[in-house]
């Protein structure tokens, strides 16, 4: 078994508490990954598990065992660390036996052992390379490899793929995807900063801060059903949006939440908030608009494809559905009450989009079908607007109707 029972740990530096009342229960075969911003405790609750770091009070429980005073080596613990930590004078082939030498295992199981891990890897052609000759994923590959030749019970990774590019983090997140499925039985506890390794690796995450566990559970459950502000703004990226004061009256919140990609943006300032497009990023599968809504920080509005929205631009924008998270002072979730927010000011901007009247909304709002409400061109700002045909659901406008207007006032349309 490789179940691992944490009960009431803390850590302490002199007078300084780095770790407080932790309480965990990972089961055998979890994969598990601790999160949360530098200085929380991550790193430091992995080493106190691998034996590395004494704990100052509690008890930590491996299989069954209690293991609070058991050498490193003695816990049935493999880890991977940041560093890829080769002997740069061996073989990848020795590099892996070379723990199984120290146990004076035969050469036989040995070639057997590390040969099964190599070929798990897709390590085989590079058996007789020295690290130097290796790409950066292979080495780490070659690291993950040397733990698997020991068969733990529990694997530690800290941050394993910080050294690598993006194309290599993805394909070594990859190979450690495939790893997780290939020893079903092995615990795996995964220390990292990154959202989508998170994201994509976990069974259960723990969140913490400044040495306490904010919240653990699935990557779903931490992202619809954040337990606290901070979880909220931790997990997701973008991270989700806070408005406060005026911003969540109608909420009845001290703050409201919305993710990015949950905005939708409404025509003739018909949302619950307005403000002017300070930003615009577009990313060719998907755009995010940064939005100034007096807030300290900027709103972010998710919108799929290109956007047509420019800095200067005012649009109006509310969340989609009941998809907000409302909290109290204390930053703790609101799951009383029901709310009916009110639309924001109508808005009279020199757009002639923003700035129409009437009219139902279009198909074009974020997550949807249909095509996004596009500014109006030159010619179409001087025609009644019951003339001007509304875009159907799923078409693209020319690059010439994409164009913001010029700044001026709309004509107002004949009698």
């Amino acid at each position: 078994m490789s179940d691992l029972k944490i009960t009431n740990l803390y850590k302490r530096y002199g007078n300084v508490e780095v770790l407080k009342d932790i309480n965990l229960d990972i089961n055998s075969g979890e994969f598990i990954v601790f999160v949360g911003p530098s200085g929380c405790g991550k790193s430091t609750l992995l080493r106190t598990i691998s034996g590395l770091e004494e704990i100052s009070s509690g008890a930590l429980e491996i299989g069954g065992r209690l293991v609070n005073d058991v050498a490193p080596s003695k816990r049935g613990i493999a880890m991977v660390f940041q560093s890829y930590a080769l002997y740069p004078h061996m073989t990848v082939f020795d590099n892996m036996a070379y723990s199984l030498k120290l146990q004076r295992i035969s050469k036989a199981e040995i070639k057997k052992k590390v040969e099964a891990a190599a070929d798990m890897l897709q390590l085989g052609p590079y058996l007789e390379r020295l690290p130097k000759a290796l790409s950066g994923g292979q080495r780490q590959r070659v690291a993950i490899g040397r733990a698997i030749v020991r068969n733990p019970q529990v694997f530690l990774f800290d941050e394993p793929l910080s050294n690598l590019d993006a194309a290599l983090r993805v394909a070594t997140r990859m190979e450690i995807a495939k790893l997780k499925e290939s020893l079903p039985d092995t615990t795996m506890i995964y220390v990292t900063h990154d959202q989508v390794e998170a994201m994509t690796l976990a069974d259960r995450i723990v969140v913490l801060k400044d040495g306490v566990v904010m919240q653990v559970g699935t990557p779903m459950e931490l992202y619809d059903t954040p337990q606290s502000l901070f979880v909220a703004g931790f997990i997701g990226s973008p991270k989700m949006n806070f408005m406060t004061g005026k911003h969540a009256e109608s909420y009845k919140a001290h703050t409201v939440g919305v993710r990015p990609e949950h905005m939708k943006i409404t025509p003739n300032g018909s949302g619950v908030w307005s403000g002017k497009v300070i930003y615009s990023e577009n990313l060719g599968s998907d755009s995010y608009i940064y939005v100034d809504i007096g807030e300290e920080e900027a709103v972010i509005v998710r919108q799929d494809g290109k956007t047509p929205y420019h800095a200067g631009d005012t649009i109006s924008f509310a969340p989609e559905a009941d998809l907000y998270h409302r909290f109290d002072e204390t930053g703790s979730p609101i799951t009383t009450g029901v709310v009916t927010p009110v639309k924001a000011a109508s808005i009279r901007s020199a757009n002639p989009a923003n700035s129409a009247k009437g009219g139902a909304p279009d198909a074009g709002v974020v997550g949807s079908a249909g095509a996004v409400a596009m500014p109006a061109s030159k010619t179409s700002a001087k025609k009644p607007a019951a003339k001007v045909a509304s875009p159907k659901a799923g078409t693209v406008k020319t690059a010439a109707a994409r164009k913001a207007p010029a700044r001026k006032a709309p004509a107002k349309p004949k009698a």
